[in-house]
């Protein structure tokens, strides 16, 4: 009788996608913009327009628990032009992306000033993109019909990965987004 010596054995991968998420909102404000104690935090708010008023607007960026790690951006529209001046964007930590207008990154804040690079957000952390805007002393609210749609400031978050992209300029990053 013969006997063969043989072996056999495998390696099987399996293989989930990473993913980037998050949410936006800010909090629940009355129309002269004063935040209401205890509301839910909202997608969307409806302002008053009064010269020389400001208001309460503060849109934050939630990275989802189960994200990856991630660099931020905002596009921020504001169809209130100079009449709405935003106020706490750099104290909050984003930078102007260069070539935009009005795309900024989030760089962060270190012992009161702005980090000097882009920085990688962690799953779970929260960024606020600025705290108030202020309708200007001089601006007409009649310039502003909500029926033609030009008295709205628009926050649009993005995320995207940070891994394989902290060599290239946020306006590197922000160019794969188009």
């Amino acid at each position: 009788t013969m006997a063969f010596l043989t072996s056999e054995d495998s390696v099987q991968n399996t293989f989930t996608v990473g993913k980037v998420e998050i949410t936006l909102d800010e909090a629940k404000v009355d129309s002269y913009g004063n935040e209401i104690a205890n509301a839910e935090r909202v997608k969307e708010n409806e302002y008053k327009l009064i010269p020389s008023h400001t208001y309460v607007k503060d849109p934050t960026i939630h990275v989802d628990s189960n994200s990856e790690d991630c660099y931020l951006f905002v596009k921020i529209q504001n169809d209130l032009g100079s009449d709405g001046v935003i106020n706490g964007i750099a104290n909050n930590g984003w930078v102007l992306v260069e070539g935009t207008q009005d795309v900024y990154c989030y760089y962060g804040v270190t012992d009161g000033e702005t980090n000097s690079t882009k920085q990688i957000v962690k799953p779970g952390e929260d960024k606020k993109v600025f705290d108030t805007f202020t309708f200007g002393e001089k601006a007409n609210p009649n310039n502003y019909d909500t029926a033609t749609k030009n008295a709205k400031i628009i926050v649009t978050a993005y995320a995207i990965q940070a891994d394989g992209l902290s060599e290239k300029t946020p306006a590197e990053i922000w160019a794969l987004f188009k």
